[in-house]
């Protein structure tokens, strides 16, 4: 359920794994995000209304994503995934890390970016990006040092300050 960043990427991560996937959302354009070489299903439609569901398969499903924007969206099509459809997996993605633990007591399994997000930032802080198992992802280049590169602006008005001149306006 939902084909934006997150939803296509982990429709098409998936889709590479060799599983099954539909993905469901009511913005046509958003299927524009998988790749051309996805080979799952796209269903346009709201992932709360249960006849989408149903079309796309909902009773045949062991897994089901809510993955849209929108924190009350995710818990419902989760909730009609679990509770109406049987779904023996279903994961919602809530921002909101009180809901979050709130939809968890509904047997719902839980994504909460806001905590994922903040333990990765502590963890990279604390020992650095290559410990967060790629939720921070380290720079590939080093940054440059010493004097700015010999012909470039910044080089220009290096030279003009240890000569003592004025520096040029757009600096």
């Amino acid at each position: 359920m939902g084909c934006g960043r997150v939803g296509a990427r982990t429709a098409a991560e998936l889709d590479s794994r060799g599983d099954h996937v539909t993905v469901v959302d009511i913005d046509q354009r958003a299927f524009n995000r998988l790749p051309a070489t996805f080979g799952g299903v796209t269903v346009r439609g709201s992932g709360t209304d249960e006849d989408v569901l149903r079309g796309a398969g909902a009773e045949m499903a062991d897994l089901l994503m809510a993955l849209t924007e929108g924190d009350n969206r995710n818990s419902l099509g989760a909730q009609l995934g679990k509770h109406i459809f049987g779904i023996p997996r279903v994961i919602a993605k809530i921002n909101d890390p009180l809901r979050a633990e709130a939809y968890r007591t509904l047997g719902l399994e839980t994504m909460c970016r806001t905590v994922v997000l903040a333990d990765a930032l502590v963890m990279a802080a604390a020992e650095g990006a290559e410990a967060t198992n790629g939720a921070v992802m380290p720079p590939t280049a080093e940054p440059l040092r010493g004097s700015p590169p010999e012909g470039s602006r910044a080089h220009a008005d290096v030279e003009a300050a240890l000569a003592g001149e004025p520096q040029s306006p757009e600096s």
